[in-house]
């Protein structure tokens, strides 16, 4: 049956000039870097107790990953259930101490070795990010600090971050993406904003300094709009970020939760690309604010989708998610969010954008608006199903069954550990 749907699916969108078979075959050399702190609610592996830098994580559902190993196991258990080759996503906090446990300043290559081996053994890449919160140093401001210490304790952090970086890059034969984003802000009205700017700068350039490959290590720098206790004023703003990251030659990286409500990376995506080479998305859900939920199959996911494939984008165009929702089964948020990123992108690439753009060239805003309605109801389902049965993948609603299968066998002997 799948295959039967699959082939009127296709006569369907050939009628708009679509070939349904290059775009899956465009899809699967798209890679979404997946992000590991859903699995175990950001605690990470370092020995933080608690969040801090705006971020907070809700619910007690059980099943939170508590080691190296369950984080791992529940991680190859999503990448059964999403086709193509994907990359993983780390934190520093993710490090791995066999031995004697070393603070962020003092982290390794050999900190991160298993992570690396779990990468090689299944053929994908690494992302890493360096962790300037849950730290008693990031109890205040971190790179923008007044305080000599700690800023240059959060430097060396950020150029040990890249040497792990290079180290990932080197040994899986792939870039890795290294991303900077820093929590200082403050509460209330600031008396000073150009200062923390400065100092931050500063930093920026101290920590770029080191000797590296740029060609292996993708540096980008992240901004962000407001968070939890930081709710009126942010250092690495978005016209902090964009500036730097334009001055460095480094890549900026778009959160589609760090902007204020009525703004939307969709629409600042054809403006960046313009003025750098490489962009790099965190892909989230902001729920009146940035919240960080599951990614779904929305409005601006598939505008997001859109604006890079019609673009011709995807290979400057770095997607990374960034979810993490302990309220409810981890697997599940992971799962449906891998795949709402990828059927967003199918969903673009199923959309005849160059009769679009040749039409609004043309001033036929009647046929655009046409086309674009009448292919919401086209069968992007069926062209999705025959997509996960070629590799495999539970087809349907079966991967929730797949999912409830793992919660027994699997999550529901670690019990409820985060309050």
């Amino acid at each position: 049956m799948i295959n039967r749907r699959y082939e009127e699916a296709k006569a369907m969108y050939k009628q708009f000039g679509v070939d349904t078979d290059a775009a899956l075959k465009k899809l699967n050399d798209i890679q979404i870097s997946m992000h590991c702190w859903q699995g175990d609610d950001v605690v990470g592996f370092d020995g933080a107790d608690s969040l801090s830098g705006g971020i907070q994580t809700t619910g007690n559902y059980p099943g939170r990953a508590t080691n190296v190993q369950e984080l791992m196991d529940d991680m190859d258990e999503v990448f059964s259930m999403v086709p193509g080759t994907h990359r993983i996503n780390l934190h520093a906090s993710y490090a791995i101490f066999d031995d004697e446990k070393v603070d962020r300043d003092k982290l390794e290559p050999k900190h991160f070795e298993k992570w690396m081996q779990y990468a090689k053994k299944r053929g994908i890449g690494i992302d890493f990010n360096p962790t300037l919160f849950a730290h008693p140093k990031a109890v205040g401001l971190t790179l923008a600090s007044p305080d000599e210490s700690i800023r240059q304790f959060w430097i060396n952090h950020c150029k040990a971050c890249i040497r792990i970086s290079q180290y990932f890059a080197e040994e899986l034969d792939t870039y890795c993406l290294m991303n900077i984003w820093i929590p200082d802000g403050l509460k209330d009205i600031p008396g000073d904003r150009l200062g923390p700017r400065k100092r931050f700068k500063q930093s920026l350039d101290e920590i770029l300094s080191i000797d590296y490959d740029k060609e292996k290590v993708i540096v980008c720098l992240e901004s962000k709009v407001f968070g939890i206790g930081m709710e009126s004023y942010t250092v690495g703003s978005s016209e902090f970020t964009l500036n730097y990251a334009q001055q460095a030659h480094i890549a900026p990286l778009l959160d589609n939760g760090h902007y204020h409500p009525t703004e939307v990376v969709s629409d600042k995506l054809s403006s960046t690309l313009l003025f750098f080479d490489k962009v790099a998305l965190h892909v989230t859900r902001p729920v009146r604010w940035d919240s960080d939920h599951v990614v779904l199959f929305d409005d601006e996911t598939k505008e997001i989708a859109k604006e890079i494939v019609r673009n011709d984008a995807l290979d400057r165009v770095y997607i990374g998610l960034d979810f993490f929702d302990a309220s409810i089964n981890r697997i599940s948020a992971w799962t449906v969010g891998m795949h709402n990123m990828q059927k967003a992108l199918l969903h673009a690439l199923l959309m005849p954008m160059d009769t679009l753009r040749t039409l609004q060239d043309q001033e036929d805003f009647t046929q655009i608006m046409a086309i674009q309605e009448t292919l919401k109801t086209f069968p992007l389902g069926d062209v999705w199903n025959y997509y996960l049965q070629t590799h495999d993948c539970p087809t349907g609603f079966s991967w929730y069954d797949e999912v409830m299968n793992y919660e027994t066998s699997e999550l529901e002997k670690r019990g409820a550990h985060h309050e």
